[in-house]
């Protein structure tokens, strides 16, 4: 397996506090990788980093086989498949669902004077099939429950065919049925061998989705425990990155997690 993403060394420091690191961390194809820690972890730093957001303050982030501040991230981002809040505020209002799964093959928010086949309208369309909104490709995006954004801007992620998916908190905000349902869907994808390596940041142990095979645990800016997920998504991880005494248990290839009674 080669590297899709390799942290060495790498820091982040704002107003001269350091938010995340120093950290090793490194990603390999066919990997799934789930980012936990509580808030102020620097999960949110992490997942900007991985995706060419923002550079370190020191270290190497190598992304795809190119280091961050030697390499054109404009030409490295339509490799890179990415949904986060600050997408959702950039897509128009009254874009319709279609054109904004279609327009991430230009890497463009908004259909301008850029061209379409019949490809590009077929894969766009299976995308959303898969995601289960294809009856939504002619609504507009602004009128989209939380959770059919979700879905619609995975299918958008997806589209230009990334070497790599970054997901912040796909989960967030659904109801347990919207959740439920999302999940399903994602354990789809990480199933299929022929999907790129994913990283998924959430807070909540139970949005971790089936199929899932690393976890990268934060607190305080620094990663306390790494590698497969049986091996990191334990009781005593948990408990000590959350400062509160956790109860882990799996079932069926799903994690739950609730504080010990006291």
């Amino acid at each position: 397996m080669s590297l899709v993403l390799e942290f060495s060394a790498v820091s982040v420091v704002r107003e001269g506090r350091t938010i995340l690191g120093p950290i090793d961390w490194s990603v390999s194809t066919g990997e799934r990788w789930v980012v936990l820690g509580p808030n102020g972890a620097g999960k949110s730093t992490l997942f900007s980093l991985a995706g060419s957001l923002i550079h370190p303050t020191s270290g190497t982030v190598s992304i795809l086989g190119s280091r961050l501040g030697a390499t054109d991230v404009f030409e490295l981002r339509p490799r890179i498949g990415i949904t986060a809040s600050a997408v959702v505020e950039m897509i128009p209002f009254d874009e319709s669902v279609m054109n904004v799964v279609m327009t991430s093959a230009y890497a463009v928010v908004g259909r301008w004077q850029e061209s379409y086949d019949l490809w590009d309208e077929s894969r766009a369309m299976s995308l959303l099939t898969i995601l289960g909104v294809r009856d939504l490709r002619e609504r507009t995006f602004g009128t989209l429950s939380e959770g059919e954004k979700k879905r619609t801007l995975i299918a958008r992620a997806l589209m230009p065919n990334p070497e790599i998916l970054l997901l912040d908190e796909p989960a967030a905000g659904l109801d347990l049925g919207g959740r439920e349902d999302l999940l399903q869907r994602l354990n789809g994808l990480a199933s299929d061998p022929t999907s790129p390596s994913t990283i998924i940041v959430t807070h909540h142990v139970e949005e971790i989705p089936r199929g899932t095979t690393h976890c990268l645990l934060l607190m305080d800016g620094v990663a306390i425990a790494q590698g497969e997920l049986r091996h990191v998504l334990t009781s005593e991880n948990l408990s000590r990155a959350y400062q509160i005494a956790v109860e882990v248990q799996e079932e069926g290839g799903r994690f739950f997690a609730r504080a010990k009674d006291r």
